[in-house]
């Protein structure tokens, strides 16, 4: 069901004030919700007006530029965000190195106090001979 011509003529006369950046009951923001505020009209009366949608959409549907500046921004953001995954990817790593490492180290603890108390009070201690000094291996040999 097309909109009333009453209709039409608020919506272009909205269309005109966005387009030329003088809106009066929106952001300026170029939408069709902002469209449909500034002819105070529902989003559902926007989009029953098919005829005056095709002329929106052929006056705003132009590509955004970007400032070279806003291009080496982005740029620079997408280059550290890949930079970052692989920090991630590389952190992810270590950590399940440590775990196992840290798995290993439990283990080995564990072990050795099971070996201990397996020992208990019969322990055999190998004796290490006494350090000798040059006195005590001084020859006479007159």
């Amino acid at each position: 069901m097309p909109v009333s011509a009453a209709t039409a003529t608020k919506l272009r006369e909205a269309m005109a004030r966005l387009l030329g950046g003088e809106p009066l009951h929106s952001n300026g923001a170029l939408t069709k919700e902002n469209l449909a505020r500034e002819a105070q009209v529902s989003h559902a009366t926007v989009h029953r007006a098919d005829e005056i949608l095709a002329e929106w959409d052929a006056k705003v549907a132009r590509p955004v530029l970007r400032t070279p500046g806003e291009a080496a921004r982005d740029e620079t953001i997408a280059k550290l965000r890949e930079q970052l995954r692989e920090a991630k990817t590389q952190v992810s790593e270590v950590q399940g190195k440590f775990d196992a490492l840290a798995t290993v180290a439990a283990n080995l603890y564990h072990e050795n106090l099971a070996l201990k108390r397996k020992l208990g009070n019969s322990r055999r201690l190998a004796s290490v001979p006494a350090p000798t000094t040059d006195s005590d291996t001084a020859r006479t040999d007159d």
